[in-house]
């Protein structure tokens, strides 16, 4: 099976990126995706905020947009599975094409605006699920909102109690605007409404807050002070970047947000930063950007995440990748005589 999800990975190559991309998931709703074949490795296994995942790694939002395919991806041997970013109301998001592959740079870039089905459909699909394994939701605000807090409340609780985990996402730079909620005073309020309407909610889950990697010092020292204030949880470590530095491909200069290869030492960077200016406040933090190797996990682990997200290296490898990355990874922590990931964290 694995050699047919690498041919089928290639052969989605030559289809337009987004059709490839909306084939793989409806491929996958049907049950066609890969199925792990060994039991996940007990060094990889993590406890964060409450939440026991099976295995560090997971899949960062932007795949599975609508929470269509969350129990593929887990069966195909994610840790844990991030949905999203989805809005209060439906929208198209920005005009086509909007997904580009830079093939020779291993990375992809995409300006495509939260296009999402909305609140609505994305907690049918959660609420229908048998809830086999940790599957959070990624939240986001309406491009033309009146309120673009608010929106993010409203997806707080209308998804509350269905899914397992939050990522308030201020740090996509496709929607004019949202990246200025990374200011400490727009985090504060912001923040403050979440805390408010978190504490009329009965139960618990962890809400993260997921950053952009254009970042400066003072603004990771505000952001962690800010987050850990207002009583979140931890921090997603990053998103897409809108730098572009020494790329080869033809579609180098679309804009939007890159990801893949490119962004692996940028991100692992600021990773770093924010675990300096984490140590007195224990958040979780969680890694993403260019991960598309055990060795690209263990780094990130090494600076500071207590877990890992990936999900553009299967633009390039499929779904199946992600049996390689645990196998590696756990070679690489008993090479280091480690025994699990908390070990190896910030070593």
């Amino acid at each position: 099976m694995s050699v047919f999800h690498g041919l089928a990975t290639r052969a989605f190559h030559g289809l337009d990126p987004e059709d490839a991309h909306r084939l793989t998931v409806r491929a996958l709703r049907a049950g066609l995706g890969p199925r792990a074949r060994r039991r996940n490795d007990p060094a990889l296994a993590v406890e964060i905020a409450g939440l026991s995942l099976p295995s560090c790694i997971g899949l960062a939002a932007g795949f599975d947009k609508n929470a269509e395919a969350p129990d593929a991806m887990l069966a195909a041997g994610f840790g844990f599975v991030e949905c999203g970013t989805v809005t209060p109301l439906p929208q198209a998001g920005n005009p086509r094409p909007r997904l580009f592959r830079l093939t020779e740079d291993r990375a992809v870039i995409n300006r495509m605006g939260f296009n999402n089905e909305g609140l609505d459909v994305f907690a049918g699909r959660l609420s229908a699920r048998k809830r086999r394994g940790v599957v959070g939701a990624n939240i986001g605000a309406n491009k033309d909102t009146a309120d673009r807090i608010g929106d993010y409340v409203t997806g707080l609780t209308r998804l509350w109690g269905l899914a397992d985990y939050f990522t308030v996402n201020i740090s996509s730079p496709n929607t004019p605007g949202l990246r200025s909620l990374q200011t400490r005073a727009a985090l504060e309020e912001l923040l403050g409404r979440l805390a408010e309407a978190r504490a009329a909610l009965a139960g618990a889950h962890p809400v993260f807050l997921k950053v952009a990697p254009d970042l400066e010092d003072g603004e990771v020292q505000a952001i962690v002070e800010t987050v850990a204030a207002f009583g979140l949880d931890g921090i997603i470590v990053s998103n897409t970047t809108i730098t572009r530095t020494d790329l080869r491909s033809a579609h180098r200069r679309e804009g939007g947000g890159l990801s893949g290869a490119p962004l692996m030492a940028l991100s692992t960077q600021v990773l770093r930063r924010f675990a300096s200016a984490n140590d007195l406040h224990r958040l979780v933090l969680i890694g993403a950007g260019g991960v598309a190797s055990g060795a690209d996990a263990y780094a990130k682990i090494r600076a500071g995440a207590h877990a890992v997200q990936l999900y553009s290296a299967m633009v390039y490898e499929g779904p199946g990748l992600i049996g390689r990355i645990k196998r590696e990874l756990g070679a690489r922590l008993r090479a280091d005589g480690f025994s699990s990931v908390a070990e190896a964290r910030g070593a």
